[in-house]
């Protein structure tokens, strides 16, 4: 059995168990996902400013976390504190950003985001840049209204996100359409089911990746 740490930088309990019961599901049988909720912050991060300072919480989660941990997965669309979890670390650590947009650009397609946060519009573009896959990103499309209520309504958030993530093929002319977010992964993983688009759910994604990373 191989402990593998999920950490959700958004401090919701609610929301980890979400994330944890779609990795577990999407894990090889051998995996044990243990997860962690950020200590401070908001239920839902919706700007720059929210993204930088759960860095630390995420470092912090780490910190206190078993020491025997196979694996790490960040899940925050953003990644936050990737960087300094992965010079930490001695096992591999994922963020569901990078590992969504690897997984999108599969095969050279253009992708897009389609999410609910207009304040992370310019991180998002960042880590796309980070990652090196600027000339393949078509852009992002976003849902109207405030994110943190849209995010409370599951039906409708679902019919949102799937005008964005059409909106990002027929007019941004993107081949894969990642849904960003952490807290919309279970509306990820029903428009990828539902939709016949190439659409790519984050958390999945960064578990595919970590098995591939470990071998």
């Amino acid at each position: 059995m191989s402990k593998i740490l999920l950490i959700n930088p958004n401090a919701s309990e609610a929301t980890t168990a979400m994330m944890a019961d779609i990795a577990q599901r999407s894990a090889p049988a051998p995996w044990q996902i243990l997860p962690r909720t950020a200590g401070k912050g908001p239920l839902m991060i919706v700007n720059a400013t929210e993204l930088a300072q759960a860095a630390l919480e995420v470092e912090d989660c780490w910190r206190e976390a078993p020491s025997d941990c196979a694996g790490v997965i960040i899940s925050a669309f953003g990644d936050p504190g990737l960087e300094r979890l992965r010079a930490l670390s001695a096992v591999p650590v994922v963020g569901i950003a990078e590992a969504s947009m690897l997984e999108a650009v599969s095969g050279g397609r253009r992708f897009g985001v389609a999410t609910v946060t207009p304040d992370l519009e310019e991180p998002i573009a960042g880590r796309v840049a980070a990652v090196g896959l600027a000339h393949l990103y078509t852009g992002i499309r976003l849902t109207e209204g405030d994110p943190r209520a849209l995010s409370g309504d599951a039906q409708a958030l679902e019919a949102a996100l799937a005008q964005a993530v059409q909106r990002c093929v027929d007019e941004d002319g993107a081949q894969a359409v990642i849904i960003g977010g952490g807290p919309l992964g279970q509306a990820a993983i029903a428009l990828a089911e539902r939709l016949d688009l190439p659409v790519i759910a984050p958390i999945p994604a960064a578990v595919r990746r970590l098995a591939q990373l470990m071998g």
